[in-house]
């Protein structure tokens, strides 16, 4: 018997993958984005969006089903582009049949991204055209094409990244300074220059004074504000990670720190703490400053100190970190006797007094009352003499004042670093062309790092005297400021003068308490 052979015709046309001769009409989509949100760059959005309705709307066959846009979006990455996302869900879910693009490099930069979506949307029969490239996604011959383009456009991107990188280096290097202003509270940007928002101003600065005169922590503070109905930059809600770090931000003192944070990876556009990995751009006096230097700093100082107290800091408690047993050397701590009774009270004794394998501390305890008019005391007696100490003081303030000679020497550290750094990136790359002399090169590698190790030790203990000085400039201000406003001894407490004068105050076996002003001041 003779094999008979009937082809039976296809009825979807493999393109638009609907049944052939239908009537139904092609359900076409176009995508457009623009990479920034400049006025310019908004009305090539605008222009692309016409554009894309009427090219689609003067075509028989098809049937608008919309421009998706995303405006001032990087296309290295998919995860962000809310309009992009949503238009391929579309796809698939069957309610476009066909998109339309300018390029691959407006689809996506990224080679796996756009390989992915593509050949996520041809296993539901929904094409591509890329305009540019003159490419349908559908085509046998696509795919290799497709791979060698996308190629192509995420190098394109790779190059973008890194020129726009050099241009904001090259900014920072000539110290210029920008915002995030809707996230940043006190500041805005008006006529190109960086100026105080006096209102927003206000409450940094009872941040600051909250935590350092009255001894608030972040966490009360952070509370205070909410109660009060204070409103926190962009009207967020208050946290306590969010106080602190306007109590850290040295742009509250007029200064940058530029770069603090750097794109690790240009296709993901992914951002990370700069730990030392590219260089960093510190600009002082750049900007209006909210707090006064001294004071920013005798915060950094204040948060140092909490953070290494043994058993954490109470806003709760004034004295929290500010009395030493002679003895042992150890806090005192707020302690409750008769907790449950008519005679229930509170006293101070040293936090280690019964720890168990120690010797017992003599050291007696102390009442508040107790606490309060020593400090009195003590303080009065230091009034007596106020021409005397106001003028010692002041001259001690011009010393500490005076910066000259640390920023002289921090000045010449950077630029020996620089040319360590080239020395050791040069001695890598001539021993990565060489197998010969490895012992030579371990020897001078290692000279090299301990002197850059030697020299980074060196410059952080200059930025921290430099810091204490501030500090202490800030109290000794304050002191001086106190003096002169005091005609008479004074009479009754005062906890922030507690608060900025008292460094430490120690106690000894016969309930005498010698205390140390930030001033340098000791009265016993």
């Amino acid at each position: 018997m003779t094999t008979k052979v009937t082809v039976i015709p296809s009825t979807i046309d493999p393109l638009t993958q609907l049944p052939r001769n239908s009537k139904e009409k092609i359900k076409v989509a176009a995508y457009a984005r623009v990479s920034t949100n400049t006025e310019e760059q908004n009305s090539s959005y605008e222009a692309q969006v016409s554009y894309y309705q009427n090219y689609i709307e003067n075509k028989y066959e098809w049937a608008f089903v919309g421009v998706y846009a995303d405006e001032g979006i990087s296309g290295t990455n998919t995860k962000r582009r809310a309009s992009f996302n949503r238009m391929i869900e579309d796809a698939l879910d069957g309610k476009i049949n066909l998109i339309i693009t300018k390029s691959i490099s407006r689809f996506a930069r990224n080679t796996l991204d756009t390989i992915k979506f593509v050949r996520k949307l041809k296993d539901k029969g929904v094409e591509v055209f890329f305009e540019k490239e003159n490419l349908w996604t559908l085509d046998s011959k696509s795919e290799l094409i497709l791979t060698i383009m996308a190629s192509i456009a995420q190098e394109e991107s790779r190059s973008i990244s890194q020129n726009v990188t050099w241009g904001k280096r090259v900014s920072f290097q000539n110290g210029k300074v920008s915002f995030a202003y809707s996230r940043f509270l006190g500041y805005e940007k008006k006529d190109g220059k960086i100026v105080i928002v006096e209102e927003e101003a206000k409450v940094v600065r009872l941040i600051y004074r909250m935590f350092l005169v009255e001894g608030q922590t972040p966490i009360a503070i952070r509370n205070y504000l909410t109660e009060q109905g204070i409103k926190s930059a962009a009207n967020a809600t208050w946290r306590a990670h969010v106080v602190l770090s306007i109590l850290t931000n040295e742009k509250y003192k007029g200064d940058a720190l530029l770069q603090k944070k750097y794109t690790e990876n240009f296709l993901e556009q992914k951002m990370v703490k700069n730990t030392g990995q590219v260089p960093q751009y510190y600009v002082e006096n750049s900007h209006p400053a909210i707090i006064d230097k001294d004071m920013w700093e005798m915060v950094q100082i204040e948060i140092k100190r909490r953070r290494e107290m043994v058993g954490g800091f109470s806003s709760a408690n004034i004295f929290a970190g500010k009395i030493k047993c002679a003895d042992c050397g150890g806090y005192y701590g707020r302690k409750t006797w008769h907790s449950n009774s008519k005679y229930r009270r509170s006293i101070y004794r040293c936090n280690k007094k019964y720890e168990e394998g120690k010797d017992k501390c003599k050291t007696p305890h102390l009442s508040e009352e107790e606490i309060k008019e020593k400090f009195l005391n003590a303080y009065n007696i230091t009034i007596k003499d106020r021409e005397r100490v106001k003028n010692d003081l002041k001259e001690v303030l011009k010393l500490i004042t005076s910066t000259k000679g640390i920023d002289k020497e921090i000045k010449e550290i950077d630029a020996e670093l620089i040319i360590l750094t080239e020395s050791i990136n040069k001695l890598i790359q001539d021993n990565s062309k060489t197998k010969s002399g490895i012992d030579e090169f371990d020897k001078r590698l290692k000279e090299l790092r301990i002197r850059y190790d030697d020299l980074r030790t060196r410059k952080e203990e200059l930025s921290n005297l430099k810091r204490e000085n501030s500090a202490k400039s800030y109290r000794i201000k304050k002191f001086i400021a106190n003096l002169e406003k005091s005609t008479d001894k004074l009479k009754d407490w005062n906890s922030e003068l507690w608060m900025l004068t008292v460094e430490i105050a120690t106690v000894y076996r016969d309930k005498r308490i010698k205390f140390k002003f930030y001033d340098g001041i000791v009265n016993k």
